[in-house]
Formats: C-alpha cells, structure tokens, sequence
C-alpha cells in the first residue's frame, strides 16, 4: 500500500505525459490530413452589417420601432444562408422561402397600425428569425434526425418549444444539422456529412447542436434553439464561441424533442437557448419556459452580483481527460481576478466529490433515459453492433463510426447501480450545500478548445466537464471567453443549484460586458 501511495505520483506525471503526446499527434496527424486552415469566407456589406450583428432583443425593438422592416431582417440571414451553408455545411432543410411571407405580412401589419402594445409584449420577438436542430420538430419540415432512413421524413406538428417561439412572434427559418440522434460530441452523419467550425472549417463545431453554433456564429441567424443530454448545447456553444444555456431540469417542456412526450419526469434532456449575445438568453428563455415557470425560476428579479458567492474548481481529476492547458487555465485566474474585485472576495476553490468519476456517472444515467438509442438509430429497428461494425468495414453502412461505437457501449458491462446512485448523491447534496441559494460555481468548458474533425473518435472523454451537470440536473451558462492563440474560442461554464438559472443568466452578461463576449469568425469593420 505504502508503495502504490509513492508510486500514484509519479504515475499521475506519466499519464500527463501520455494526454499531451497523444494530443500533439493527434493535432499534427488530422492537421496533415486535413490540410491549411480553412478560413469561413465571408465579408458583410453594410446593409448586412446593421443586422447580423445585432442580437435578437435589439432587432426586435428596430423592427417595433420601425427602423428595419421584418422583410429586409429575413432577408439578409436567408441570403447569408445560402451564401455560407457550402462552407459551414450546417443547414439540413431550408432556408423556407415563406419566411419571406410572414415578414411581409407582419411589417404590413405594422404599416396600418394593427399591432396593439398588448400584443408586442406577448410578442417580443415579432418578426425576428431563428433556427433549431433538425431533432426539434418542425410542423412540415424534414426531421431527420441525422438518419439515412428518414431522410424524407417530415415532422406534423411543433416541438411545444418550437410553439412557443412562433407565438412569441419569431420566425423559423431552416433547421440544422445533429449527429446521428444526438448522441456524438461532433455533428456528423451519412446524410449530410461534417458540419463545419465557422472558426477553422477543419475543425469540429460540436454537438449535438452544431448546426445551431455554426449557423449563429456565422450570422446566419438571430438566435437558435438546443438541447442538451450531455453537453449538447454547451459543446457547440464552446466551439463555436458563442452563448448556450442548459436549463434547469424540467423548466423547458420537452415534446417534439427527439420524440419526447413532455411528460417525461427523470430525464436528463433540457432544452435552451443560444445565441452570439448573452442579452438574449433571459428574454429567449422567458419564451420557452412560459409565464408560469418564469415566476418559479424569478426570472424577473434583478440580481445583485456582489452579494453572491463564488467558487471555482481547477479540474475534474478523472484520469482520462486532457491535462488543462495554460491559455484556459489563464481564462480562469482572469474570472477569478474580475469577480475578487467586484466583491471583495476570493473566488473559493472547492473539490466536488465524484467529479473524478463523471464518466461513469453520466454512462449510468443515460441507460436510465425513456429513450433507447439502438432502436432511435434503427428508427424503431433495434440493431446489431457487430453488423453494423462489419458493414461499415465494406462501406456499407448508413452510420458514422461514432454511431457504431454508441452501439457498442450499449453491450459493454454497466456500471455499478448502488455505487452510481450513491456517488450522484452525495455529488448532488455537495453542490447544493456549497452553492445554496445565492452561490456560482466556475468551471472549465474543456481541457483544450475545438479539435480537429475525427478527433473525438480517439479522445472523447473531455464532454464529461460539460455531462456531469445533465447528471445532477443543475443549470449551466456557456459564456465565450476571447480566442486562444490558434484562433479558435476559449470559454467557461457558470453553474448554480437548480431552479437558478437567474444566476447563470446575470454572471454570464457581467463576464459578455467586462471579457467581450462573442468574437467573429470573420473580418468585421470597426
């Protein structure tokens, strides 16, 4: 025992050393293969410039003041759509030329003096457009879901989200590409193919909301809608250097998600917001959550952020994730700087137990899901691991390799169940002492930024700094903290104890207003 106690460190060294070289030569490999950067082509004109910069709450109140017509604002993103889609590669249907229609016939309502104020406050996004992942049901467009076998299949009603938002006054103008049934950290499939980081196209944006961090960070939308089971709103958030929010669980009713009821209580599926600008997460939220929950969650209520609590935790010791590196290490001595000063106190550092075991914690939850992912992947068809491994070997199969190792973990020995529940627990009861009702919780987005394509197919396991959060159903800011040295965006998570996403919320616009928020992926005027 004494000599396992004085080996552990030197063992701890050597498996840093492991992560790094393995790191290095993945990125010169995929690097080599995938050739020079690749560079989003894009230039905006200045007509271009007065929209697609601005966020969705600011559109809103020009189209109500009359200072930009609906028509011109739908527009613009449905032209930058087809412009920058064969670069980015996001877009699975669209974009839907009677969005056109229904600006006009709002900016002619507008023209005669139809809308009243009582409606532009039950519309407060009247006339703006947005996107959602092709999972999300869209009332007569395709949902794919990434899958070849429903390549033609089209979607009946809404998603009760995607309801919401139309009601609200927003209009829907393509939906985006997933992984096969969302469950990859990278948006891939046979369908469609590679969705694209708008920062360096050879590298991953994500997922499984990739289509929606591409097209938002691209400015090809006003905002977008996500889900998240393990990160997938976060991971592309990250990626793609823009904002996403994982709701508390439950605030968010889930029909129309990935063939979700809505009356699913022990899940770990959220939906939330992104969009380039932390501004436009609250009022988005307030959409979709609906007045009800909006005055559970007081969502109204200002916060005060010198009166809350701060912690943050430097890693999450599971020996299988990436080493963090100095460029993120630095983005969090910056937060932890920024908010000593704001208060007058320091950031705590605090070890939450079970971290170190966030894998197997997420892998044990996910086979408690409603769903079951060989038979979504088979579209009601279970199927077999081995098949389709031997198929994808001839190259003839309709699933990435990412999909088949779904398959595969599906009949790998599972975890303990006594020892999981009991880990979640006291996991769970840790968090919620040390954050209460007024505390914020910094953690890191990853160990590295966005990879190279494929590369997750190798090393995978950096997600569980984004699952371990859909494990304890807490709520989760993705905030954009500037670019690393080759380019691609850095980011933090900002975490509180259920039913506090207003904390999430506020800390994610104080670090937009003091760090910058959101930068662009091409060259824009000053």
């Amino acid at each position: 025992m004494a000599l396992s106690l004085q080996l552990k460190p030197i063992l701890d060294i050597l498996l840093v050393i492991v992560h790094i070289i393995v790191d290095k030569l993945l990125e010169f490999l995929l690097g080599w293969y995938l050739g020079p950067r690749k560079h989003l082509s894009s230039t905006l004109t200045p007509g271009e410039e007065k929209i697609v910069l601005k966020s969705a709450v600011e559109l809103a109140k020009l189209i109500r003041e009359r200072e930009l017509t609906s028509y011109e604002v739908v527009k613009v993103f449905l032209e930058r759509i087809k412009t920058l889609n064969p670069q980015i590669n996001a877009v699975v249907d669209g974009p839907f030329p009677e969005a056109l229609e229904q600006a006009k016939a709002i900016d002619v309502r507008f023209a005669k003096g139809d809308i009243s104020e009582q409606e532009l406050i039950q519309k407060p996004f009247l006339g703006v457009p947005f996107t959602t992942k092709d999972s999300t049901a869209v009332a007569t467009k395709l949902h794919t879901l990434g899958l070849v076998s429903r390549k033609d299949i089209r979607a009946k009603d809404d998603a009760e989200c995607i309801r919401l938002m139309k009601e609200s006054g927003a209009i829907i103008i393509a939906t985006s590409n997933v992984p096969e049934v969302n469950k990859w950290m990278e948006t891939r499939n046979m369908l469609i193919g590679n969705t694209n980081n708008p920062y360096d196209l050879r590298r991953s944006c994500g997922g499984s909301s990739g289509g929606e961090g591409a097209l938002i960070t691209s400015c090809c939308t006003a905002f977008g809608l996500g889900t998240d089971i393990g990160g997938s709103i976060r991971i592309p958030a990250f990626n793609c250097g823009i904002f996403g929010h994982k709701t508390t669980k439950n605030v968010v009713n889930m029909r129309g998600c990935t063939f979700r009821t809505g009356n699913e209580k022990e899940t770990m599926v959220v939906a939330g917001p992104m969009s380039k600008y932390a501004t436009d997460l609250l009022p988005i939220l307030k959409v979709i959550a609906g007045p009800k929950m909006c005055d559970i969650l007081k969502l109204n209520e200002k916060v005060d952020l010198k009166k809350l609590n701060y912690f943050y935790i430097p890693c999450n010791d599971m020996p299988q994730c990436n080493p963090i590196n100095d460029e993120t290490k630095m983005t969090m001595l910056k937060i932890r700087n920024h908010f000593k000063s704001l208060t007058g106190k320091e950031v705590k550092c605090i070890k939450l137990p079970g971290s170190e075991i966030s894998g197997k914690m997420w892998r044990y939850w996910m086979t408690q899901e409603p769903a079951n992912f060989s038979l979504l992947l088979g579209n009601g068809v279970k199927l077999n691991p081995f098949v389709e491994l031997f198929k994808k070997l001839i190259g003839r199969s309709q699933f990435s390799m990412a999909a088949i190792f779904g398959l595969i973990d599906g009949i790998l020995p599972q975890e303990k169940e006594s020892f999981i529940k009991e880990a979640t627990i006291k996991c769970k009861e840790a968090l919620k002492e040390i954050l209460g009702e007024n505390g914020v919780l910094f953690y890191h987005s990853s160990p590295r930024t966005a990879p190279f394509h494929y590369y997750p197919l190798v090393k995978f396991t950096d997600f569980y700094y984004f699952a371990i959060f859909n494990v304890l159903h807490v709520p989760v800011t993705q905030v954009p903290m500037g670019i690393d040295n080759s380019g691609m965006p850095l980011g933090i998570q900002v975490v509180a104890n259920e039913m506090n996403d207003r904390l999430c919320l506020s800390v994610a616009e104080e670090l937009e207003r003091v760090f910058g928020g959101w930068v662009p992926s091409f060259p824009v005027k000053n």
